[in-house]
């Protein structure tokens, strides 16, 4: 353990220090760094060489970052609170690294990827994906993430299975560091960054137990999510309002490119809200207009760059302006996700409310707290809870605006927009307003409705939403952000600004997202796993790089994680729905294949799960067990 750790650790700030270089804050250098990683992938596609290339590129950018580092002077001494909150993520990634499961489910597909970007000597954009014949994704056309994760296995000399499934509890530390960074910039304390860190850890890894979604940070869709790209943007972007500067408005742009590469759906999510900020902030503050419009601009270009390009691949998926029957089917539909939608008809629907407060205490607390933002409406964080949550439930509860959000992102992807709702901020600014009303009261307020809500709705975190959260707080919020922001513009200048930014709230949040913490379950999960230890070894020494391996759609998913080879077969809810693709097709394939033998597409191996199929093939090189591998011939 503690060898892997300091590996993956080590090869980790390696990856990071140009960007540390070159900027002063971890947001900063997170961003920065990722963009060198991009630019460097870019050559290696280009000229279809393998990671290796990118590792000498980026080692001649740190080497160029030295005396630009040093020419701005060496990084000061961090202040205390930031060191803090750094040694505080050291330990909690530490704690995870305890309950990390071995990959399984969306983590299958990205170690897939990894392992393709560190064996194939010749890449492209195409070379990471399931099929040899296959296009690219449109979640993940370009590979930036998953460079990531490649370039620290290679480095640190280890499996890509135990960076994916590892790699968690290293950017752990990175993750408090950037949500505490974006808290700050957002208060302009470094008290109420620690608050916001508070409710974000509560509601992300505390409430679900286990560490929650933190166990999945080494993945795209959270390391671009709460955790990491977005609020290391959210920082970059209210530090620029702060003291706007040319280098600062870069950054700004390199978030928007980074997170619209790494998850291009949340990089429009996260534009979304920042509109609605800046709306409310240019209405209130008008003389803020023209930094608001740069940043925005700059955050808009950055990603546009990304998904203009992109929008082409996008077009080709089934989901992009899905018909009637495809929004009502079980492959693109209501029906893989149960209860989460209100339907009236194929054309208007919105997100079930109970959704949105389905994650226990926090959202709770944090959605009657957005009202309270009105007593500090002057101040850039009200803004930005007001702004914000009154345009992502404008959204998501429109029958409207919902059905034409789901025409651009599909579904899958409209659902995920409540996770932009700002509720660590708003439950840190109403714990700062309450704490100026109430002064110490707040305190022991705090930790009993800590205690209360925790005992009330511990939340309801299955795949299936069962009971769903209590609905009032969502119309609360939604009705007091519409309100408050009408009252600020009329009472503005005769509104007295009631909040604290002093240690006073951020112990009220620590306080009440205690309980979450004593209740939370620290058991490590044991997802199901396939493919016995015979089959891997037999697939390491048999099969080489770049085959193409024909089984079943759910073995074909765990192989394609296992070794870095190509299947002729996946399982369509993990396989971009492409006409290049064709993954219903490829399925029914299989089927003939099962009935008939015969198989369309090149093959260069069998392998048959006894438990699925009743069939045979020769000549084998594995048999006696559950599975049995065979070479490419017709099957007997």
């Amino acid at each position: 353990m503690i060898e892997l750790y300091l590996r993956l650790a080590g090869a980790t700030l390696l990856l990071l220090a140009p960007g540390a270089l070159l900027a002063r804050s971890a947001s900063g250098a997170l961003v920065t760094s990722l963009a060198l990683i991009f630019g460097a992938m870019l050559v290696v596609v280009a000229t279809g060489s393998s990671l290796t290339l990118a590792l000498w590129l980026l080692l001649a950018a740190g080497l160029a970052a030295i005396p630009v580092g040093f020419r701005r002077g060496l990084p000061r001494v961090r202040d205390p609170m930031w060191l803090a909150v750094l040694g505080t993520g050291v330990l909690f990634g530490l704690l995870l690294w305890l309950v990390l499961p071995d990959p399984s489910g969306d983590a299958l597909f990205h170690l897939a990827r990894v392992r393709k970007l560190v064996a194939f000597d010749e890449l492209s954009l195409e070379a990471v994906g399931e099929f040899v014949d296959g296009g690219l994704h449109p979640g993940y056309a370009f590979p930036l993430w998953h460079a990531f994760l490649a370039l620290v296995a290679k480095l640190a000399g280890v499996d890509p299975a135990d960076v994916v499934v590892h790699e968690a509890a290293v950017l752990a530390p990175l993750s408090f560091l950037v949500v505490y960074e974006a808290g700050a910039a957002v208060f302009r304390s470094r008290w109420l960054g620690v608050a916001t860190l508070a409710g974000t850890v509560g509601v992300t890894a505390l409430a679900s137990g286990s560490g929650g979604a933190l166990r999945l940070l080494a993945l795209p869709a959270t390391a671009g999510g709460r955790m990491l790209l977005v609020p290391a943007a959210l920082a970059l972007v209210l530090t620029y309002l702060h003291e706007p500067t040319r280098a600062r408005l870069a950054l700004v742009a390199g978030a928007g490119l980074v997170l619209a590469v790494v998850h291009p759906t949340y990089a429009l999510f996260l534009l979304l809200v920042l509109v609605g900020f800046a709306v409310v902030r240019a209405v209130i503050e008008p003389a803020e207009l023209r930094t608001l419009l740069l940043a925005g601009a700059a955050f808009a270009v950055g990603a546009a760059v990304f998904l203009v390009w992109l929008l082409p691949v996008v077009q080709d998926t089934a989901s992009f302006t899905p018909s009637g029957g495809q929004v009502q089917s079980k492959r693109h539909g209501f029906e893989r996700y149960p209860g989460q939608f209100i339907v009236e008809s194929e054309s208007s629907f919105h997100l079930n409310p109970e959704v949105l407060t389905r994650a226990g205490p926090v959202p709770l607390a944090a959605l009657c707290l957005v009202p309270l933002a009105l007593f500090a409406v002057r101040r850039r964080w009200a803004a930005f809870v007001l702004g914000g949550t009154l345009v992502v439930l404008a959204v998501l509860l429109s029958d409207v605006l919902f059905p034409r959000l789901v025409d651009v992102v599909s579904l899958s992807q409209a659902r995920r927009l409540a996770g932009f709702l700002p509720l660590a901020f708003a439950l840190a600014g109403g714990a700062a307003v309450l704490a100026r009303v109430l002064s110490w009261a707040v305190v022991p307020l705090a930790l009993a409705a800590g205690v209360a809500l925790e005992w009330a709705w511990p939340g309801d975190f299955g795949y299936r939403l069962e009971k769903g959260g209590p609905t009032l707080p969502v119309w609360i919020a939604l009705g007091g952000s519409l309100g408050a922001i009408v009252l600020g513009l009329l009472l503005r200048s005769r509104l007295p600004t009631f909040a604290r930014a002093d240690w006073l709230p951020a112990a009220a949040c620590v306080l009440f997202v205690v309980p979450m913490a004593v209740t939370s379950g620290w058991e490590r999960p044991q997802p199901h796993q396939e493919l016995t230890p015979e089959l891997r070894v037999a697939l390491d020494l048999l099969v080489k790089p770049g085959d193409v391996v024909l089984s079943d759609p759910e073995t074909s998913y765990w192989i394609a994680a296992s070794a870095p080879v190509y299947v002729a077969v996946s399982a369509p809810t993990h396989v971009g729905d492409t006409k290049a693709n064709r993954p219903y097709e490829r399925v029914e394939a299989w089927s003939e294949y099962v009935q008939t033998g015969s198989f369309p597409d090149r093959y260069d191996w069998v392998v048959l799960d006894g438990k699925r199929v009743r069939t045979t093939c020769a000549p084998k090189f594995l048999s006696g067990g559950r599975y049995t591998l065979c070479a490419s011939t017709q099957r007997r």
